[in-house]
């Protein structure tokens, strides 16, 4: 009899557990999982019987949650809150770009700590002040909400680390966009002057544009 009540404990802990996933949409840190007051124990036995499985060191996700569309950008999203996609892979996000980012790139908060994650590979910037704040664009992907910097941010940006990313990806870039037929000179001119690159950038809008 007492060993048939431990099961049924042990079995309402395991469906405490997995509803405390599927209120979170499926994806849950380790800490956020103990702040729903799931045991250490039950989350290794959640990940022992394959009924969650990791996306990132200290990220699980249901094992029958529909698959993700993007899972890179889900974990980063996720282990990174402070985080917004900039660079390559917002130009990427954008269509601005024909690479194909082999690294995530993340703007993190000036003093913040370097994020720490195995899995996807991230390439993080520190942005300061407006720099970091203003052109945040949150969009819903996978249940998560995923910060990326907009079109006319991102190019300065790309502008003001051209030196590390590659002159030839930012004109690509711009021209790219340019063709878009949505472009907003005044926007992209306040970005570049918020990033300190206006004069860099000016002769080439007026080439271009």
């Amino acid at each position: 009899m007492e060993k048939s009540h431990d099961q049924s404990g042990e079995r309402r802990t395991v469906v405490a557990a997995l509803n405390a996933f599927r209120a979170a949409g499926g994806t849950l840190r380790t800490r956020d999982a103990l702040k729903a007051g799931i045991h250490p124990r039950t989350l290794y036995e959640l990940r022992d019987r394959e009924l969650i499985e990791p996306l990132s060191r200290g990220l699980f996700r249901l094992a029958d949650a529909p698959p993700l569309s993007e899972p890179d950008l889900v974990a980063v999203a996720l282990r990174i809150p402070d985080g917004v996609l900039c660079l390559i892979s917002a130009l990427a996000w954008h269509g601005l770009t024909t690479q194909i980012p082999h690294e995530i790139d993340v703007a993190i908060p000036r003093n913040a700590e370097p994020p720490r994650i195995d899995y996807p590979p991230v390439r993080h910037f520190w942005f300061s002040g407006k720099a970091y704040s203003e052109g945040i664009e949150t969009h819903p992907v996978d249940d998560v909400d995923l910060r990326i910097y907009d079109r006319e941010k991102t190019l300065a940006d790309c502008f003001k680390f051209r030196n590390r990313i590659g002159l030839d990806t930012v004109l690509e870039a711009l021209k790219t966009y340019r063709l878009s037929n949505r472009v907003d000179v005044d926007r992209l001119l306040h970005y570049a002057e918020i990033c300190r690159v206006k004069r860099v950038m000016t002769p080439y809008l007026e080439a271009l544009l």
